[in-house]
């Protein structure tokens, strides 16, 4: 029998731009597509973390450009994203507060974050893309873009916004080459959801040794937390070849949250 041919996962000659690549999934996936020979624009506002991401990612095949952006400067964002081959939305953060506590300026400030600010990315790297009939949009949603959580208003309602967005470029990107899609991991061991244990268990009023068992992992099949060089594996996929049908869905990486 003739051998499969094996999964093509060189971006030798592609420009990835990934948000929020000081640390957690974004320096994952920043370092990931560097190591498959992409050009990767490493986006964050910690100078510090971008000074280390690019020590770490010093003769990798592909380069590592630091820069320094805080995406709550929408032009700027826009601006940064042209000429981008890929683009992955991951930038977030997280406050755990009750609606009715939820302070008003720091809602506005996930969704500009976390919803308008990849909408700009996309709307300065589809140019681009459309220009030279292929592209990648790989966004960095949630199991949240699929499920709700109490005291998660803000959260939940940039990763929902999220998921209609890139299903809406999907629809326009096709007839152009351009794909878009969701990755949904559930929870990912980065500094984000660390912060998370305590918040949860002064609004649960519980232990914080009780929030990852009792609290985050409850609904998950799998008990434990998904690594992110695991999300990043899911995707340099999505950028491959080999998934130019993949447009639209959602990418659910969540240990069986969504199977009840």
């Amino acid at each position: 029998m003739p051998r499969a041919a094996g999964l093509a996962l060189d971006l030798t000659g592609r420009t990835a731009l990934v948000t929020g690549a000081a640390g957690g999934i974004g320096r994952a996936c920043a370092l990931r597509l560097a190591a498959a020979g992409a050009r990767v624009r490493a986006v964050d506002r910690a100078a510090e973390g971008l000074e280390a991401l690019a020590g770490e990612a010093s003769g990798l095949p592909g380069e590592l450009e630091p820069r320094l952006l805080d995406l709550t400067d929408l032009d700027a964002a826009e601006t940064a994203a042209a000429g981008a081959d890929i683009l992955v939305n991951n930038a977030g953060l997280q406050l755990v507060r009750p609606i009715e506590e939820f302070p008003p300026d720091v809602f506005h400030t996930v969704l500009t974050v976390m919803l308008e600010a990849p909408f700009r990315l996309i709307r300065g790297a589809l140019p681009h893309m459309y220009g030279q009939g292929w592209g990648r949009i790989v966004n960095i949603s949630s199991v949240h873009g699929l499920r709700a959580s109490a005291f998660k208003s803000a959260y939940v309602a940039a990763k929902h916004g999220l998921e209609g967005l890139s299903k809406t470029a999907a629809l326009e990107g096709a007839p152009h080459g351009v794909t878009s899609n969701c990755v949904n991991p559930g929870y990912v061991r980065t500094p984000l959801v660390e912060r998370q244990i305590a918040d949860q268990a002064a609004a649960h009023g519980i232990p914080p040794e009780r929030v990852l068992a009792d609290v985050l992992l409850k609904d998950s099949a799998l008990k434990r937390l998904i690594e992110p060089d695991e999300v990043a594996e899911a995707v340099l996929y999505l950028c491959a070849p080999q998934a130019s049908f993949i447009t639209g869905t959602s990418l659910t990486l969540d240990g069986g949250w969504t199977a009840h």
